[in-house]
């Protein structure tokens, strides 16, 4: 899934500013999994402050002294959780991918074999839509998964697995290729929905009905032709 990147500053002053936001550290983890309730409680709000923030004010004027005062919370006790700003995005970017994988799961769980391929394109849209709308700051987090490399890194990862997700719901909808053919129909596909699914989100109303439609369109022509059942 990409989109056109933001550009990363190239040089970084250490003012006190930078130092506490952890620039230059390399873990993309969490310092603490949240087990008790508490803990998880505080662990989603960070995320849940992390996306109304990079809808706010974007990923290269986010920090962790923000996060952090939004929340009114100490630096400290935000760094109990993540050791710095890459470590929450990272976070909120496998949130969004997580959800992303329910949605196949319901998808896969309701297709009949040989389904309907308007059906099907409808289903997967709307579900898949509804991921994407959930999200906030959504522009934002996908051009960071586009442009950090960590962030990238699972990315890809998991567009590779929604590939192979996607390849095995052909197979169950008639479809006789072989897999590299498979694969390649599955990424046009899965680029398709994530391209449009992008611009739908910034729509309202007729312009992001007419959008939809032609998304559901678009689908459907591309499946129908590949599809021998």
């Amino acid at each position: 899934m990409t989109l056109e990147p933001f550009i990363l500053p190239t040089t970084v002053i250490m003012t006190k500013t930078n130092i506490l936001d952890g620039r230059g550290k390399s873990p993309t983890g969490a310092r603490r999994k949240p087990l008790q309730a508490r803990a998880r409680k505080r662990h989603g709000q960070i995320l849940d402050t992390t996306a109304e923030l990079l809808e706010k004010v974007g990923v290269d004027d986010l920090t962790t002294v923000l996060i952090a005062k939004t929340l009114n919370i100490s630096v400290g006790s935000l760094y109990h959780y993540f050791p710095n700003k890459i470590a929450i995005l990272y976070a909120l970017a496998q949130r969004w991918l997580d959800e992303i994988t329910l949605a196949l799961d319901d998808i896969d769980a309701t297709l009949v074999d040989k389904e309907d391929l308007t059906h099907f394109t409808h289903h997967c849209t709307e579900r898949l839509l509804e991921v994407y709308r959930c999200q906030r700051g959504i522009l934002h987090l996908v051009q960071a998964m586009f442009s950090i490399p960590e962030l990238r890194e699972l990315d890809e990862e998991h567009d590779d697995f929604m590939i192979d997700r996607f390849g095995k719901m052909f197979i169950r909808l008639g479809f006789d290729l072989d897999s590299k053919e498979l694969k390649r129909i599955a990424r046009i596909y899965l680029e398709l929905i994530h391209a449009l699914s992008m611009e739908i989100v910034e729509q309202k109303g007729t312009q992001a009905s007419k959008t939809t439609d032609d998304l559901n369109s678009m689908a459907y022509a591309l499946l129908a032709k590949y599809n021998t059942a």
